[in-house]
């Protein structure tokens, strides 16, 4: 590829640039792996109403400039280059150690400060209330989500009989995907299990569906796709030691009081934190990352990542490890790289260092836009059943168009086909 070409659309693989015909030829490739999973970010949920990571920080400095000022004053943080999440578990530590020493008055303003921070998160992962108000509404979103469906209909539709399903891993709280995927009508595994009372079952991550009206192969395709929310869910809430997922109608009324402000303390979702990822090993956060890392290690897998920002470092850690299983095919899109000229300051230093490998495993796409979520989608191969009968159909209809003959008999296609 030219360096002008270059300029106009960014994908590289290992030392190779990418034009846009190589690439989807390439995406057509890897999604047809053994296994396929994606691993969506913050950026993937704009386009459903969504805010990333950067945008819900200038929310909360906006919308609650007082408890802002308050944790700036105290030495919580001292310009805008700040992780969020880094910040949350850097409150909780505060708040446990401060209760120890019993200092009331600063406990208060810290728990009110750390609430109005999780008020921030969870309004930009509520997406559009009138979906939690009535679910059915969804339906009807104007193409919030198409680019969801269209990611979950390219992947599932790439799947070969026997082949396992999809697997989507996300780092959003949002509903976006588990809305998506039941406007198709499919399946979600998402581990929890139960009609009335959904609890987090991790052996339902290995069960999944067959047709049993269906014959032969046929009874083994794929009838939805996993799904791993390794931060939590709006859905998700805790309740004497057990994980539980609710309907979105039904939590909805707790979400409201809380950002309404009518309880700083009780969360109403089930958020990650440094000391989450030690209590939870074995069991939700713990089983989820598990599964991710299981994943990766699968022979002929492909990872994409889409809207992720690589700013969780314990993710980063498991992906770059994975690295080293020789068949596995990381696919990344990162808007924020521009040009491959070295001069990519804006990028963090976890992906320069993946950058740097150039290793074939690894393809990245930049260019601003041309690596958001709505363009990546319309990379992908669409979903198209084939058949030997279809294709040459296919082909005589287009060499009849001169010869206009009949072609049924060319075939061998009787009257009764």
């Amino acid at each position: 590829m030219s360096m002008e070409s270059q300029d106009k659309f960014v994908a590289k693989r290992g030392k190779t640039y990418l034009n846009r015909e190589e690439l989807e030829a390439h995406l057509a490739s890897v999604i047809r792996l053994e296994n396929i999973g994606v691993l969506l970010g913050a950026g993937a949920s704009i386009s459903a109403g969504g805010k990333t990571m950067g945008d819900v920080w200038k929310s909360f400095k906006d919308d609650y400039s007082d408890s802002a000022d308050w944790l700036q004053k105290k030495t919580f943080f001292n310009d805008d280059s700040i992780n969020v999440e880094e910040l949350l578990d850097t409150l909780e530590i505060a708040e446990k150690e401060w209760i120890r020493q019993g200092k009331t008055k600063l406990t208060k303003q810290l728990q009110k400060a750390k609430a109005d921070l999780y008020r921030s998160i969870i309004k930009a992962s509520v997406l559009q209330d009138k979906w939690w108000n009535s679910p059915h509404l969804v339906d009807l979103d104007d193409g919030k989500l198409d680019s969801h469906r269209a990611l979950l209909q390219a992947l599932c539709g790439s799947r070969q009989v026997g082949q396992p399903a999809p697997w989507i891993f996300t780092t959003n709280y949002d509903l976006a995907m588990e809305w998506a995927g039941e406007t198709l009508g499919w399946k979600i595994n998402n581990g929890f299990e139960g009609l009335h009372n959904r609890i987090f079952s991790p052996h339902v991550f290995d069960l999944g569906y067959s047709n049993l009206s269906a014959r032969g192969e046929a009874r083994f395709g794929t009838y939805g796709f996993f799904l791993a929310k390794l931060h939590g869910s709006l859905s998700w809430q805790e309740l004497d030691g057990e994980y539980l997922e609710y309907p979105a109608a039904t939590i909805w009324s707790d979400i409201q009081n809380f950002l309404d402000k009518k309880d700083n303390h009780k969360l109403p979702i089930v958020f990650p934190s440094a000391a989450k990822y030690i209590q939870t090993v074995g069991f939700v956060l713990g089983e989820l990352l598990r599964r991710f890392t299981e994943f990766l290690s699968k022979s002929q897998t492909c990872l994409i990542t889409i809207g992720y920002s690589f700013s969780d470092s314990h993710l980063n850690q498991i992906v770059k490890r994975a690295l080293l299983n020789p068949t596995l095919q990381l696919v990344i899109c990162l808007p924020e790289l521009e040009k491959f000229d070295g001069n990519n300051i804006n990028i963090n230093k976890s992906i320069q260092s993946i950058l740097k490998l150039e290793s074939p495993q690894i393809t990245i796409i930049g260019g601003k836009e041309k690596a958001f979520f709505d363009s990546f989608v319309t990379y992908l191969p669409q979903p198209v059943i084939y058949d030997e009968y279809a294709l040459k159909i296919k082909k005589l209809i287009n060499e009849n168009k001169e010869q206009n003959t009949p072609a049924r008999e060319d075939i061998g296609i009787g009257e009764n086909m």
